[in-house]
Parts: structure tokens; sequence; C-alpha cells
């Protein structure tokens, strides 16, 4: 309400963006950070006359706020959260704040591998289709300044587990959960069930005219939805059987079919290859026949949509060996992936980061049969040692991207693929995915 206090804790793209948003509302709004602030972002809150403060968090400003827009990297357990919980004040995410202002259509995408691809093709599909269409969350702009700033009528948001968790009242209109593997689990007690929760939040609010696009073929999904009952319409895919409704595989034909609408096309001709983007193509598919979309708009932007940098990219190829950027696999089932798509049984993989309680068990019988060397790359690397060193004759550690690389190169031979798909945050030597992947491009380049 107008000249209440609100406050958002951390200046990132999601915070500068809500306390846009907030003080477009009328609010008054205070940003605190626990960490410093981005100078770009500096600069903006100080253009919009917002209060704001770094490196600590005020105690007796943040507790006047009758609302708190916490960032989604901060942790039930940080000390002001814990003020704020034990007090009773509303702690919510910028999702559920945006949300109240805009009427737009909104399609949720969350799982543990593949948001960002999926969010990326649907958001592809639909803009190409003529829809009026943003594109936040986890991705782009974020939602709270795009609602202030523009007026879609669509959204297509990626929601991590951590924005789910501080969403109430918020309602995706078209949800899509595409899998559930163990991810972040130390933030969540280390217990997949409480993750499994945070993800099908993605479905609270649903009605009868809402959506519910699921993988049948995934076992956690389904062991959490024997749990549950939906309000909305569901809409299943799966590569494993085929489905009267939702999406699956008729030989090399990928068949949709919704209450209205039908669809197919030859899995060939997907820009997306790797039976892990059939996935994420079934469910990018399914949102546009539920949206009604034309079948050729449709095969066009499949065909033709290119993958975000940082998951799976070619960087290049140097004296025949091929080098591929998979930085952003910060969780072993994305790096499972990423070797299950390797075409060739002589991988050199850059593997290590922050290890949020990784199992690598689930990567054994892979790196055995396709990886010929492992380079760590991290501060702490002796789990990996424990898990590979009886299946892969050549571990080696290094300490920076340029290192990693050098040392891939020096065991790579002609044919051979590098692939950086690290199975691990990257917080120990880098700022995040992206720098790690950008780094790991500039040190190829560099040889």
């Amino acid at each position: 309400m107008a000249g209440e206090r609100l406050v958002i804790l951390g200046a990132g793209e999601s915070g500068v963006g809500a306390a846009y948003l907030a003080k477009q509302q009328g609010y008054d709004v205070f940003v605190s950070d626990f960490g410093v602030i981005a100078d770009k972002y500096k600069a903006q809150l100080e253009e919009w006359n917002i209060r704001f403060e770094e490196k600590q968090h005020t105690e007796s400003e943040i507790l006047l706020a009758v609302e708190v827009i916490k960032s989604p990297g901060i942790p039930e357990k940080a000390a002001i959260v814990k003020a704020l919980r034990a007090k009773g004040t509303p702690v919510i995410s910028e999702i559920e704040f945006a949300g109240r202002y805009t009427k737009a259509c909104i399609i949720g995408i969350t799982g543990s591998n593949g948001k960002t691809t999926t969010s990326s093709l649907t958001y592809h599909i639909l803009k190409n289709a003529g829809l009026n269409v943003g594109l936040a969350g986890n991705i782009g702009k974020s939602f709270a300044y795009q609602v202030a700033t523009e007026s879609y009528d669509h959204y297509v948001l990626e929601l991590s587990s951590f924005m789910l968790d501080d969403m109430y009242k918020f309602k995706v209109n078209i949800a899509v959960l595409l899998n559930i593997t163990p991810d972040h689990l130390d933030r969540y007690d280390y217990k997949l069930q409480n993750y499994a929760d945070s993800k099908f939040r993605i479905t609270q609010n649903q009605t009868a005219t809402d959506y519910f696009i699921y993988c049948a073929d995934d076992a956690e999904t389904l062991k959490g939805m024997e749990q549950r009952t939906f309000e909305a319409q569901l809409l299943p895919f799966s590569i494993q059987k085929t489905l009267p409704l939702g999406a699956y595989l008729n030989g090399e034909e990928l068949t949709i079919n919704t209450p209205n609408n039908h669809f197919e096309m030859t899995i060939t001709k997907l820009a997306l290859q790797g039976k892990h983007n059939i996935y994420n193509s079934m469910a990018s598919g399914i949102v546009s026949k539920v949206l009604e979309l034309r079948n050729g708009d449709i095969r066009e932007s499949m065909g033709n949509f290119r993958n975000v940098p940082h998951r799976l990219e070619h960087v290049a190829d140097i004296a025949g060996i091929r080098f591929i950027n998979d930085s952003k696999a910060t969780n072993v089932n994305s790096t499972w992936y990423a070797l299950e798509g390797m075409p060739n049984e002589k991988v050199v993989l850059i593997l290590g980061g922050v290890d949020k309680g990784n199992d690598y068990n689930e990567l054994t019988s892979l790196i055995k049969s396709k990886v010929k060397a492992i380079v760590c790359m991290g501060t702490e690397n002796a789990r990996i040692h424990e898990a590979f060193s009886d299946d892969v004759k050549t571990i080696v550690n290094t300490a920076s991207a340029k290192e990693a690389v050098a040392a891939a190169y020096k065991l790579a031979t002609k044919g051979d693929t590098v692939l950086l798909s690290p199975a691990c945050a990257s917080f120990d030597l880098f700022k995040n995915y992206e720098d790690r992947g950008d780094q790991f491009k500039q040190a190829v380049m560099e040889l």
C-alpha cells in the first residue's frame, strides 16, 4: 500500500526490478544487500531515487517493513530471515510480488534440468508465432521490471525451487514440471522429499481452466503426483509409452494431442537433439498447442531454435579436438545428460566446483564407458577422486579455467571431446556459471 515500508533483500536482477515496481506502486522502498552491489544496479537505484545499503543488513530498518521481498539466493537460515520470521513479517519472492500487478497468461517452467532450454524454446515459439510475450524468472530481465515497464499478454517464467518456496497466492496458468532429480539438497535438509514438495508448488492455486504438463517417465514426479490431487487439466509427455493426451513418440514422429489439437514433427528435424532435448521439445510443443498456435509456426521454430550459451555449447575444434561448454551443468544429473549425449567414447571431462551434496554414483557407468580422463577444476576435489579413481586412469587437479583447458588439451588427442560439465556450483573460483563458461571459452580460444 502507498507509503508503507517494503524491504527488498538482495540487489541483483530480481531485487532491483522488484524495487522499481514497488516504487512505482507508491511504497517506501528500502533495498538491503549483505554483499557488494554491482555498479550497474547501484546506478539504477540511485537514478530511481531508491534508498539502499550494501555489505550489511540493518535490522532496525528492515524490521519496519510490512512485507519483504527476498532474493532466491538467500537461504532461510540467514539471520535476517530468521528475525523476520520471528516477527511474523511476510517474506515473498519477486515473482509473487510482480504477479499482483499483471493479468497476463503465465507459463511457468520448473524442473531440476532443462528449465532454461525449455523456457527459451517456448518463448522462441510463442514470439515467432506473433504472441505479445515476455521471458523472465531465472532468465533475462526481471519479471517485476517487465511488469512495471511492459504490457505483455503472456509471460514465460523459468522458476527455480527457491523462487517457488516464496510463492503463495501466485497462479501459473500453464505449469510445466520437467523432472525431479537431487539438486540443491543443502537447502532442503538433504531430503529429496522437501525439494520435490518445493517443485510441486508450481501447481498451487491452479483451477480447472489451467494446465499441468509433466514427464510421465520421471519416477520422482509420478511419486509426488500420487500424494496430491490436481485441479488443472493434466497433459503428460513420454518417450517410453503412447499417451491418449499429451506428447509421445510414434517411431521417429513426435506426436502431441491436446483436447482440441493435434501436432506431429519428425524428431530428426528438431534443432535440439539428444534424448533430454526431445523431452524439452515435447513440453514446449504441448504449451504451444494449448495456446492453439499453428502447426507450421511451431515446426519452423522448433527447427531453427539456437540453444542458450553455456548449455552444451560448441566452442571450437582445435587440432581435431572438440571443445564443449556445458558450464550450466551445476548438478550431477545435468552432467549425466551431457555425457549421455556425447557421440564418442573419448571424452576428457572437466568436473568440480562447490559440491552441493552430490551423489557421483549416478555417473559411474557413463564415466567408465565414455571418459578417458578427468580434469578437476575447483578448490576441493577430494570427493571426485574418491568417486572415480577406480574407473579413470588419469585424474588431475587444476585451480583455474586456463589451467583446466591447458591440462585437458594435453590429455586429449585428435577425435576426442573436451567437455566442461562441472556437476557443481561455480562460486569457489567464479562469479557464476556464466563467468565460468566465459573463462573456459576464452582459454580455449587462447590455445
